[in-house]
């Protein structure tokens, strides 16, 4: 990979999430985003493409700005549908990125960051979540790896000898519905609010901030806990994953609905992940081993 006629072990890697995107660089030697070099942004994922548009190029031309790292290619975390090889979005019908659908996002991007197109890759964006805890946070070491980003959406991917592929979970039916919508945050606003008329206005953080005095609160987040576990019963048997990953922003209330989902799939070594915001810049990077010649 050549930039200005240098060969360069860094990639401008991104995550764009259903109301953010986190920008950092990635050294593919050691798998770590460079610290100087991270930046983060709301973006209205509801808003007109011009909107959308202009927000990420804020926060890469801020990035590039601070730092002086030559970068060899571009990687993005994205949710899905998405054309991943082409890098054109079919998002629809998820209250996010409606505007962006049927857009070449990948020649938007080339022209951007003055890129080769060639030199910029997308990967969903549980896969790279997964990807990353693999490489190098709490499914190091092992040889299977099951994950689950549990957020705005539910998504999931399957690890072995370090190869991780998205699995889809979020689409396969449960109760009256997909999983999706029983294991995203959407689901806790429902149901606190078919228990109590009440909305959350904070999501699953104002949920988990109340749960120590609210009764209704901790029995929401244990029935959480066993629908889970009811559902990840068959794909973790058929999978026989060494470890299990919890990764996402519900997981920073782990507390109140861990133990449960622990106690019910009590055959299964289950861990929090241990990257953060830094599991899917890292796992969307990692697309660029072959090219660069290193190894994991």
């Amino acid at each position: 990979m050549q930039i200005n006629g240098l060969r360069s072990l860094y990639i401008l890697t991104a995550d764009i999430g259903g109301s953010h995107i986190t920008v950092g660089i990635c050294n593919m030697e050691t798998h770590t985003i460079m610290r100087q070099s991270l930046i983060g942004a709301e973006v209205n994922s509801g808003g007109s493409a011009t909107e959308i548009l202009t927000s990420w190029s804020n926060v890469f031309q801020q990035m590039l700005k601070n730092t002086n790292l030559p970068v060899s290619g571009l990687s993005v975390a994205m949710p899905g549908p998405f054309d991943y090889e082409n890098g054109i979005s079919y998002i629809t019908g998820l209250n996010k990125y409606e505007s962006l659908y049927g857009m070449d996002i990948k020649k938007f991007l080339a022209d951007l960051l003055k890129l080769d197109p060639q030199m910029i890759r997308f990967r969903n964006d549980a896969e790279s979540t997964i990807a990353g805890e693999v490489l190098e946070g709490a499914g190091k070491g092992y040889g299977t790896v099951m994950g689950v980003t549990l957020g705005t959406g539910f998504g999931s991917a399957f690890s072995s000898n370090k190869i991780t592929k998205d699995i889809n979970l979020g689409s396969e039916p449960y109760k009256d519905t997909i999983a999706d919508d029983y294991f995203s945050t959407r689901w806790f606003i429902k149901r606190y609010n078919e228990l109590t008329g009440i909305g959350l206005t904070g999501g699953v953080k104002e949920l988990s901030a109340i749960a120590e005095k609210n009764v209704v609160a901790r029995d929401i987040f244990k029935e959480y806990a066993n629908n889970m576990a009811d559902f990840l019963a068959k794909p973790v048997e058929q999978l026989n994953p060494e470890v299990l990953i919890i990764c996402g922003n519900i997981a920073k209330a782990s507390e109140f609905f861990l133990p449960y989902l622990s106690e019910r799939l009590n055959t299964t070594t289950i861990k929090l992940a241990q990257l953060d915001e830094n599991a899917p810049l890292i796992g969307a990077a990692a697309m660029f081993e072959d090219t660069t010649g290193l190894n994991t």
